[in-house]
């Protein structure tokens, strides 16, 4: 989890978080109120904001558009990303408009009152316009777009979708944290990352198990558009569902709970960095949700470091979580993770086949691969597709089964499937480094080959175990039945 050289534009509604620490020892003598003696006052970036923080704190880099007054909270705002590595204040300053700002009382662990000062209609022609012309500005040389919807005034549909565009256009990434019951207004996004209320608003319907949790998020999937929903259920930790993909859930890892303010930013951060650098969506989740666990534990809009992430990850890793994080199902999402590899200079490596009964030569075949390798991709055919390579009664394992057997290898990054005979498209749309087969073909037979070595690949040959095969073996285990 390197997430250092990861710029993420932030666009979205920013605000100034003011926190009131203190005790209450007494009701007032003016009215039947608490008195709380204040002890300690702490302000930092909230909103949009805090999804910027949360991105630098991580080693990550974030340009922050959003709209402030020409005040003093607006000056304070300028002040804290000042002080802030890694954090560019592109921020529209509006001189009608003021800063959003949110002072919260807090007495021990309890929230007492929440005081707002805002304005939320539509930001006038002349902000808007400022906040579209500085998204084209900063976003060239960006990773992803978060875009980070409060529901303020800043993002109106001429916004958001001129933002999408843009990243579009650049082949990025766009997740979004939605604040309307329309999804259909973020048309187009990577990812949307609803907590488990604004999905029930959007969807209409019931959603209190996976399977109508799910189901909601595949119906509002397609009127937006969108690649994947990620459903965040606070003590039922989060649900992702990908586009032509099934449904994947983590439970939720906090060992003490403080404060829940601002843990959907960390979310919908710690998947930005995640999806940038490289990661599939379940991988990016199982971060995100580890790193939930750990800014829930803490006062206040907080945000957490690359050492806690890495010990949470650490500490709620497991090998069923580790397994299925390798798995994507399509291949676009296959392709996503490639590029973020090969945005890092890693040299992919590439390999199909059936995988119908793991043994030793598959086994020494895919470690001797990624030896030569940074990172090793093997595609599966599907059960119709091996049924009508290997004749009836095959596969012995289904898909699923095949899948997560060779995603538990140590020498396999990215596994996927395939549903025709060869993978010549596959291998098309990846464009591998380098193309792996066994050495009782020739690398005139490889399928893929010249696609490969056109674009200054290479087809690497690797030595069979002798007489392992999954042939040999069904046949075997025939004569012994009988």
């Amino acid at each position: 989890m390197d997430f250092r050289g990861q710029r993420i534009l932030c666009l979205g509604d920013v605000m100034l978080d003011r926190f009131q620490y203190g005790r209450i020892d007494r009701i007032s003598p003016e009215a039947p109120v608490p008195v709380v003696r204040v002890v300690d006052s702490r302000a930092m970036l909230g909103g949009a904001g805090n999804v910027a923080r949360n991105i630098v704190s991580l080693g990550g880099e974030a340009v922050l558009v959003g709209l402030v007054g020409e005040d003093a909270a607006g000056r304070e705002v300028a002040s804290l990303i000042a002080a802030s590595p890694g954090l560019v204040d592109a921020n529209v300053r509006s001189a009608a408009r003021p800063t959003i700002a949110k002072t919260r009382i807090i007495a021990g662990h309890q929230h007492v009152v929440r005081l707002d000062e805002e304005v939320t209609e539509g930001v006038s022609a002349a902000d808007a316009a400022a906040a579209r012309a500085r998204v084209s500005e900063m976003l060239p040389g960006c990773r992803a777009l978060v875009i980070s919807d409060y529901a303020k005034g800043l993002l109106s549909a001429e916004v958001v979708g001129h933002a999408i565009a843009e990243a579009r256009k650049l082949g990025l990434p766009v997740l979004v944290d939605p604040k309307r019951d329309d999804f259909a207004f973020y048309r187009g996004a990577t990812v949307l990352t609803p907590n488990l209320r604004e999905l029930r608003a959007a969807a209409r319907r019931p959603v209190e198990t996976d399977e109508e949790v799910a189901e909601a998020a595949r119906a509002l999937m397609l009127e937006a558009e969108a690649g994947a929903i990620l459903v965040t259920r606070s003590e039922k930790g989060m649900l992702l569902v990908e586009a032509g993909g099934g449904a994947q859930a983590v439970p939720a890892h906090a060992r003490e709970v403080f404060d829940v303010s601002g843990a959907g930013d960390t979310v919908i951060a710690v998947v930005a960095l995640a999806v940038a650098a490289g990661q599939a969506l379940p991988r990016a989740m199982r971060i995100a949700n580890a790193a939930a666990g750990v800014v829930v534990g803490k006062l206040g809009t907080a945000t957490l470091d690359i050492a806690e992430l890495a010990a949470a990850v650490e500490a709620d890793a497991g090998e069923d979580a580790e397994v299925a994080g390798k798995v994507v199902a399509s291949a676009g999402q296959a392709l996503s993770v490639v590029e973020g590899w090969r945005r890092r200079g890693l040299e992919v490596g590439f390999t199909n086949g059936c995988f119908d009964i793991l043994h030793r030569g598959h086994v020494t075949m895919l470690q001797a691969a990624r030896a030569k390798c940074d990172r090793l991709v093997v595609a599966l055919n599907t059960d119709e597709s091996v049924a009508r390579l290997k004749g009836p009664g095959r596969p012995v394992n289904a898909l699923e089964d095949r899948q997560a057997v060779i995603a538990a290898l140590q020498s396999v990054d990215l596994v996927l499937s395939f549903a025709e005979d060869t993978p010549l498209d596959l291998i098309t749309r990846l464009g591998p480094d380098v193309l792996f087969k066994g050495a009782d073909y020739t690398e005139d037979q490889v399928v893929g080959g010249e696609v490969v070595r056109a674009r200054g690949g290479r087809v690497a040959l690797i030595d069979l175990v002798p007489g392992r095969s999954t042939t040999n073996i069904i046949a075997r285990s025939r004569a012994m039945a009988g």
